[in-house]
């Protein structure tokens, strides 16, 4: 994995860097916000390691303006500074966790991982409501994070929506998609949308007459 590491003591970055080459990342480090930001500028990354107290660019500043420019890269912070503001303010402009100066180089690594397997689920959860998501790699829906036992077609159904947030999707789309192009009826579509809908707690799916349905992207995903 490819991580930007931004540390000004040389002793602990050159630390860092050596041991998570050895555990199988590829690192980039440097000492100061103003080189960070310049590489940013002009090389994208897996992960940021940033401490907070460095020259010229703190590292809570290089992540909101990155945020700010809708780079969204899994974040931890690594610092001495223990006071609370400052911690809320770190996952307040969206870190991932922050990890307080002294520390072991492998729990630096566990807590990458961990990091790691958190955003990997979140990506694979599409959210459809408050209450419901739809894992696209095990194609189940959940609501709240609990597995709902529905019909392959009706799965197929709501995968389909999933895939297309914000987007219509007409009759034709059903009928190549959870049909197989069979030559159904647009009232037969609209009879087996109609039974998904009935089992639903949260009526996420919406119907746009005469075309089709859709559901729209909820605004905190």
């Amino acid at each position: 994995m490819k991580i930007l590491l931004l540390e000004d003591d040389m002793m602990l970055n050159e630390a860092i860097q050596q041991f998570l080459e050895k555990v199988g990342h590829s690192i980039t480090s440097v000492k100061d916000g103003q080189k960070c930001v310049d590489i940013l500028d002009n090389t994208n990354f897996d992960f940021l390691i940033l401490d907070i107290n460095v020259p010229k660019i703190d590292g809570l500043s290089i992540l909101e303006k990155l945020h700010k420019e809708k780079k969204m890269v899994p974040t931890i912070f690594i610092s001495a500074l223990i006071d609370i503001e400052d911690i809320t303010r770190a996952f307040d402009i969206g870190c991932h966790d922050y990890l307080k100066k002294p520390f072991h180089l492998k729990e630096l690594n566990l807590r990458i991982d961990k990091v790691l397997k958190t955003r990997q689920v979140k990506m694979n959860h599409k959210r459809l409501s408050k209450s419901y998501s739809f894992n696209c790699e095990e194609l189940t829906l959940y609501f709240n994070n609990e597995p709902q036992i529905i019909p392959k077609r009706q799965v197929q159904i709501i995968e389909l929506l999933t895939n297309n947030r914000s987007l219509i999707c007409n009759y034709n789309m059903f009928r190549d998609y959870v049909w197989n192009d069979d030559d159904i009826d647009n009232a037969t579509i609209r009879a087996e949308v109609n039974r998904v809908k009935k089992v639903l707690k949260e009526d996420f799916i919406l119907n746009v007459r005469g075309i089709g349905y859709m559901v729209e992207r909820p605004s905190h995903q």
